[in-house]
């Protein structure tokens, strides 16, 4: 069903106390049912209002009771032809952990003594993402949202600060309307990008997106945040190749573009998600690629005082052809740091090299080191398939294996000196599995302004650099592992952006400090806003305050609304 169908009316009496549902299309094949009040929809309203009245006399801290109460509301609110209760899984329902699990992606918050949902919600269609954020409201339930659940924090399944909370969880809203004539699609919030590849694959040779190379990304969330991958120098950043969407408002009113108007479809492609709305589609801009795209990987060893070649890449990385994406991984391997020089062109082979040898000579590339291929196989690659894995593969949308990890970020706008890279080099090889990433931005990314999407990190920005350390020994030595990547955080400091030291809020930082319950404050929330979002950190909570005046989409570091 095309989302311009997903439209549902809502009609609201503060006297009276209830709503008359347009069901949705979507969710069943009988005809809608009219908006007026007839004598079935008078009985309900009246089974409604008793229900409320009873509610208000019992207490829902009982996850059982809860639930019970939750889904009479549900199907009051939503179409019951699907039954809603199945759609709900408790601590006390055998499938409850795999489910949490399976969604999860850092088992670092899935660890037993992590704070977990009263229950999960798995919506299968629009109507019933509206329904949950109505009846949360009811009934004061925090709810959190989630779509691929690669939040580093794990705010959209984790809250430390609310309780009892539920989690709405989209991984059934996962349809995506592929249009090659508009060179567009629609895109369902639970997708991940590596659905969203294969489906645009499969109507086309010679389209992509410009999202991120992780396949298992939930699209809903990914984009909230900016979204960029090995087509940002060429095409920028998914935020930028958005041409609508639609979300439930706090109100549960599904809103387009044109019904939220262009603020709050500004802040919400940049501004992180969990702040203003449950997103539920995008309709994105399909880029054109080439029939043939050339990759490579080039592995040179940092041993002491080989920084060079790792300097020249700072150098010219942001300002080679605007087709030529070059990011460099750091991985421990025994007692050695091995760089990974991982590229994109797109284009062929040949053209690359003889761009390499006038713009990069320093890394040597040869044509015996690229692999000229189809984009969908370079998604492949970058993914870290092995060769000739079908792309059927992108299909199963969640990772094979998932690990217990923490996560930093900075941006760099100038050159990190061959000293700064040595002191980098040394305190990787302390820690057990250490990934750093850098990721070039120049080219397109410089036709931004810093206000243009909420997301500022834009003209002058060398590159990002993603900081993780993972470990397989559970709650053992977290502290151990957790202490290393801060102090190689603070080290890092002088060398990269300052004044704020800004960081990507995709790659999310409860370091910086997080909301209290029921007080989120602006000057709190400052603190890691401004980091995010420089001085889009004001208009953001402006929209804010406008849009969910009584904060009910928060999170440990969601936007504040400011004080009515």
């Amino acid at each position: 069903m095309h989302p311009y169908n997903v439209a549902a009316l809502w009609h609201h009496s503060s006297n009276l106390g209830y709503i008359v549902h347009w069901r949705h299309p979507s969710c069943h094949n009988t005809e809608s049912s009219s908006p007026e009040i007839t004598h079935k929809n008078m009985l309900l309203l009246i089974s409604y209002s008793l229900l409320l009245f009873f509610l208000s006399s019992v207490s829902l801290a009982n996850s059982a009771s809860l639930k019970e109460s939750f889904v009479q509301c549900l199907n009051l609110n939503s179409d019951t032809t699907f039954p809603v209760n199945s759609l709900i899984y408790t601590p006390k329902n055998p499938s409850f952990t795999s489910v949490l699990d399976s969604s999860g992606q850092n088992r670092r918050l899935l660890v037993p003594s992590a704070p977990k949902p009263k229950f999960i919600f798995t919506p299968t269609c629009d109507s019933h993402v509206q329904a949950a954020v109505i009846c949360s409201k009811k009934f004061g339930i925090h709810l959190r949202v989630l779509s691929g659940g690669h939040d580093y924090e794990g705010v959209s399944y984790v809250s430390e600060i609310e309780s009892p909370f539920i989690v709405v969880d989209l991984i059934k809203l996962r349809d995506i309307n592929v249009d090659i004539k508009s060179s567009s699609a629609w895109v369902h919030a639970g997708a991940t990008n590596g659905e969203l590849y294969y489906k645009i694959y499969e109507k086309t040779s010679v389209h992509g997106f410009p999202a991120g190379v992780c396949t298992s990304l939930g699209i809903g969330g990914h984009i909230t945040g900016g979204a960029y991958g090995t087509m940002v120098r060429k095409y920028g950043l998914g935020v930028d190749n958005v041409l609508d969407a639609k979300i439930v408002d706090a109100n549960g009113r599904i809103l387009d573009r044109e019904a939220m108007g262009e603020d709050l479809f500004w802040a919400i492609r940049g501004g992180g998600g969990g702040s203003f709305g449950i997103l539920l589609w995008w309709k994105i801009k399909l880029v054109p690629v080439p029939p043939t795209v050339t990759v490579f990987t080039v592995n040179k060893t940092l041993e002491p005082g080989a920084a060079k070649l790792l300097y020249r890449w700072q150098e010219v990385a942001p300002y080679l052809d605007d087709n030529l994406f070059i990011r460099v991984l750091f991985q421990k391997t025994q007692k050695t740091i091995v760089n990974s020089y991982n590229g994109l062109f797109l284009g062929g082979a040949r053209k690359l090299v003889k761009i390499m040898k006038t713009s990069f000579p320093e890394l040597g590339l040869a044509r015996k080191d690229c692999l000229e291929t189809s984009w969908i196989k370079s998604v492949l690659y970058f993914a870290g398939f092995p060769s000739g894995t079908p792309p059927e593969v992108l299909l199963k949308g969640k990772p094979i294996t998932k690990g217990f990890f923490k996560g930093k970020s900075d941006f760099v706008r100038k050159p990190i000196q061959e000293t700064g890279l040595e002191g980098l080099r040394q305190r990787l090889l302390i820690e057990d599995m250490p990934l750093v990433l850098w990721s070039p931005y120049g080219g397109r990314m410089n036709q931004f302004s810093e206000s243009d999407t909420p997301f500022p990190h834009r003209n002058g920005t060398l590159f990002i650099s993603l900081y993780l350390s993972f470990w397989q020994e559970g709650e053992k030595n977290v502290t151990k592992h957790i202490d290393w990547i801060r102090n190689l955080h603070n080290y890092m400091a002088p060398y990269v952006s300052s004044f704020p030291r800004g960081q990507y809020v995709n790659y999310r930082d409860l370091d910086l400090g997080i909301n209290s319950k029921n007080n989120t404050s602006y000057i709190q929330a400052s603190t890691w806003g401004y980091r995010y979002f420089k001085n889009n950190f004001d208009r953001l909570v402006k929209i804010k305050t406008k849009v969910d005046p009584q904060n009910v989409f928060r999170h440990e570091q969601s936007i504040p609304p400011l004080p009515v």
